[in-house]
């Protein structure tokens, strides 16, 4: 399950494009997610949407919290911490902050963006390590990315088996591009009852985690929230499935489909 649950930080995405009302999210937004390992209620994981300031912009700070829990924290423990600043007209990243221990497995890493300079510096404060890179169009960082596709893409401009493309930083390991792959809508059975999804594929690198390099799905509710409904995927060693399990402070009516 090692680097699996930060999936659940990877894609929560998409929602119609504005700056005003339509917009897909607010501070106060709440969202928790229930992961199974196999047979194995594995852990639980949150996001949530607050405000801030940094450098006198006014900034959401999105906190993504998650651990495992029970019989799974015997024998892997995950205690992971994301947070991401990013601006709220333009969805820049600010700021962004990975802690994580899973399974013994640590990183402590910071990187702040300055888009008057174009470049970011991570600090990487385990290995007491400074990278410095040039900034690129659209660039995002983990969780900006997911906020920031909510807000910028229509879904009316979705062409099934198109990919989205975009540029993210949050390792030393550099930007890459990262693609999102639509696959259509499907209805899913949930907790809340049957939920309207657009289903996605992000393209993934196979070989030490994933088995192929499209063994991870993701389905996102058609409504003006666009919130993540389910991930799903093909690890190596077993899958993982996280389900929306609790919700708060939704700008938009969650829309369930009544029989």
């Amino acid at each position: 399950m090692k680097k699996a649950f930060a999936l659940l930080f990877l894609f929560t995405f998409f929602s119609s494009y504005s700056q005003n009302s339509k917009s897909a999210f607010d501070a106060g937004e709440w969202l928790k997610f229930r992961m199974h390992y196999g047979f194995l209620n594995a852990s639980y994981a949150t996001l949530h949407v607050k405000s801030d300031i940094i450098d006198d912009v006014p900034v959401y700070h999105v906190v993504g919290r998650g651990e495992t829990t029970g019989f799974a924290s015997v024998f892997f423990k995950v205690d992971d911490t994301y947070e991401s600043y990013f601006g709220k007209e333009d969805g820049k990243p600010y700021r962004f902050i990975r802690k994580i221990n899973e399974g013994g497995y640590t990183k402590d890493v910071e990187i702040n963006f300055d888009h008057e300079e174009d470049k970011a510096v991570l600090n990487d404060k385990k290995h007491n390590k400074k990278y410095n890179f040039e900034l690129q169009d659209s660039i995002q960082d983990l969780l900006s990315a997911f906020y920031y596709l909510r807000n910028n893409y229509d879904p009316k401009d979705l062409v099934k088996g198109e990919a989205v493309k975009l540029k993210m930083l949050f390792d030393d390991d550099g930007i890459f591009n990262f693609k999102l792959k639509y696959l259509g809508t499907e209805v899913l059975k949930t907790k809340f009852g049957k939920v309207e999804c657009y289903k996605f594929r992000p393209l993934v690198q196979s070989g030490r985690v994933f088995k192929e390099k499209e063994s991870l799905s993701l389905w996102v509710s058609t409504d003006n929230n666009r919130i993540p409904i389910r991930i799903q995927a093909d690890l190596a060693v077993g899958s993982i499935k996280a389900d929306l399990d609790g919700y708060n402070g939704l700008k938009h009516q969650f829309k369930i489909i009544m029989d």
